[in-house]
């Protein structure tokens, strides 16, 4: 078997692997609705998920920075302020990535 073919192979492979793993939730998905444990998860999942990544993101940037997560912790709050009141997500977002720009660069320039 050359080269060419052995790679083919492990392309399709990996091509219908792919394929089935992405198309299970959709084929299997009032059947596992049932459960009240997968209904659960999928009120509880993403917002942990969420604030898992958001941890891992504030630590990694604080430690990039070497220095106290100030401008993380600003940004953060902002966020969740401005979400909470204000109940749009894109704006809350995007004042919040500005924020962290902006107290970055302030904080580490001066």
């Amino acid at each position: 078997m050359d080269n060419m073919t052995y790679l083919f192979g492990v392309f399709v492979a990996m091509m219908l692997v792919n394929f089935v793993l992405r198309a299970l939730p959709f084929v299997l998905g009032k059947r596992l609705m049932s459960y009240r444990w997968v209904s659960d998860l999928g009120k509880f999942l993403p917002l942990s998920i969420m604030a898992l990544l958001a941890l891992h993101a504030t630590v990694g940037a604080a430690q990039a920075h070497a220095g106290l997560p100030i401008p993380e912790i600003i940004a953060i709050v902002l966020t969740v302020s401005l979400q909470w009141f204000l109940r749009n997500s894109l704006l809350s977002i995007f004042l919040g990535t500005a924020s962290y720009v902006v107290v970055l660069n302030l904080w580490f320039v001066s």
